[in-house]
């Protein structure tokens, strides 16, 4: 299975309070895991920089891959940007336990 990283931005709108970050996680995985069985989610950071969330995966496929880009985004209002890439063709793979 390969890795990837799904990197994402969010309007300042998408979060009306502290506890909707929690919630929102929570929804994503279930959806994640009902939807895509095959798929092994792996962390969810926020970050500082032109992103604000950084998504690690394990997907058997390019299809599963989309597939969960596609729901990460369907909760995020319509104006974020989400971009995935597999490590380790022009990108430095990270630490995976």
């Amino acid at each position: 299975m390969a890795h990837v990283a799904l990197r994402a931005r969010l309007s300042s709108t998408s979060f009306p309070s502290p506890n909707a970050v929690a919630e929102l996680n929570a929804k994503v995985e279930e959806r994640i895991k009902k939807e895509c069985p095959g798929v092994r989610w792996i962390a969810n950071y926020a970050v500082l920089g032109p992103y604000d969330y950084l998504d690690l995966f394990e997907a058997p496929d390019n299809e599963a891959a989309t597939k969960v880009a596609l729901i990460v985004r369907s909760f995020g209002p319509p104006k974020p940007t989400s971009g995935w890439r597999r490590p380790g063709s022009a990108s430095p793979r990270w630490p995976v336990p």
